[in-house]
């Protein structure tokens, strides 16, 4: 088998509507100006925090215990900053003039990061300091412990698109602010309170909205069935406040550091396209895995559910396998039957590369193992992937 091809990307029928591009935002903002730019309706972006630490992918649903880098938040403070004001100007060029961006992020940088924005957006875009407040994690005798992150939304214009209905929550039966509880004549529990000479009455089905300060979100705890191992996962709950608050059904969200796919995955549940770029094989890796676990009925499928995997550099790769194929009336039907890798394998793929260089899966199976078969009865796939944990990849032609 021929080893030596390095198609551009991979397309699968379902995952998105979406693309995941494999690359160092700086460096690609010329490309994501020209595809995106004016474009995109929602970004949310969770960069390093400027920790000086590395971080890892912790492999879930394996046999082996893998850990493998992700990536070093090692920039000095100087050339973090300058890093962010590139990434902040690009994405005011590819927001709409109704856009939003949402900027995660924590003590370390968000005074200085701030400033940062309201030079590109301006002060008078600035919405809200978020805070997301959360229980999780150790406890410090020497100071205060840290337990918020700090979330800066600012918008575009004064047109930008804002549905605060969208995220409103029943006020439920519990009593609040001293209200007084009582039954209402048609047997309907409601609170009242008096207030300024007039009376404010409330059912349990009555919203109740989020305000700047956000304790009902927990951040995730070991065992949570959301968790894929990215060290700096944040939960499907915080994105999901934020896609329905600030992006209109069918729109466009963006994430220049996609990490574990948390955009993308909500984006998709929520009825938008998404575009997310990050420069690690290993989040390539978690993307691919998270967005086809979550599968999906073969008779609905659209083509816009499409979701595009871009790599115009393949990653390095360490993968060597042994395959064998047969091809009859019946289709085309392959087996692994050994291969070597450090990281394991992912993802086991057989398909064809079309004119573009975009491989397209016709099958695939997670997690593959020696003995591992994947067939296709049209006939038309002549290639096999093989994906380990660590995001790199090897294509084989039959």
């Amino acid at each position: 088998m021929n080893s030596s091809i390095a198609p551009k990307g991979e397309a699968y029928p379902f995952g998105g509507p979406g693309s995941f591009i494999l690359g160092n935002t700086v460096s690609m903002a010329d490309q994501l100006i020209s595809r995106y730019g004016s474009r995109v309706d929602l970004i949310y972006l969770d960069p390093p925090f400027g920790t000086g630490d590395g971080f890892s992918v912790k492999i879930q649903g394996s046999k082996e215990k893998l850990k493998i880098p992700a990536y070093n938040d090692n920039l000095d403070n100087a050339s973090y900053l300058a890093m962010m004001r590139s990434v902040l100007t690009l994405c005011h060029e590819l927001l709409k003039d109704t856009g939003s961006i949402y900027l995660h992020i924590d003590y370390r940088m968000s005074a200085k990061l701030r400033l940062i924005m309201d030079d590109i957006f301006g002060e008078s875009c600035f919405q809200n300091e978020i805070i997301w407040a959360y229980k999780s994690g150790g406890r410090s005798l020497k100071h205060f412990s840290r337990k918020h992150d700090t979330i800066l939304f600012y918008r575009k214009s004064a047109k930008a698109y804002f549905n605060m209905a969208a995220v409103g929550m029943p006020r439920g039966p519990m009593k609040r602010n001293n209200m007084k509880r009582t039954v209402d004549e048609n047997g309907r529990l409601c609170f009242s309170i008096r207030s300024g000479g007039k009376t404010y009455t409330y059912y349990e089905d009555t919203p109740i909205y989020p305000t700047d300060v956000w304790c009902d979100i927990e951040h995730m705890h070991q065992r949570d069935p959301e968790r894929t191992g990215y060290a700096t996962q944040k939960p499907e709950a915080l994105l999901k406040r934020i896609i329905l608050a600030s992006s209109p059904k069918g729109g466009l969200v963006a994430d220049l550091f996609c990490g574990s796919g948390t955009t993308a995955a909500v984006a998709s549940k929520l009825g938008r396209s998404f575009v997310t770029v990050d420069a690690s094989a290993a989040s390539l890796g978690v993307v691919r895995k998270r967005l086809l676990s979550a599968g999906r009925d073969a008779s609905l499928l659209k083509e816009s559910d499409e979701l595009m995997l871009e790599y115009p550099t393949l990653p390095p790769c360490g993968i060597e396998a042994e395959i064998s194929s047969a091809r009859d009336a019946f289709g085309v039907r392959v087996e692994l039957n050994s291969f070597t890798s450090k990281y394991g394998l992912s993802c086991m793929a057989l398909g064809s590369v079309d004119g573009q260089s975009i491989f397209r899966p016709s099958a695939y199976t997670l997690f593959p193992a020696v003995g591992s078969k994947l067939s296709d009865p049209s006939l038309k796939s002549d290639t096999v992937q093989l994906c380990d944990h660590s995001g790199a990849m090897r294509f084989y032609k039959l």
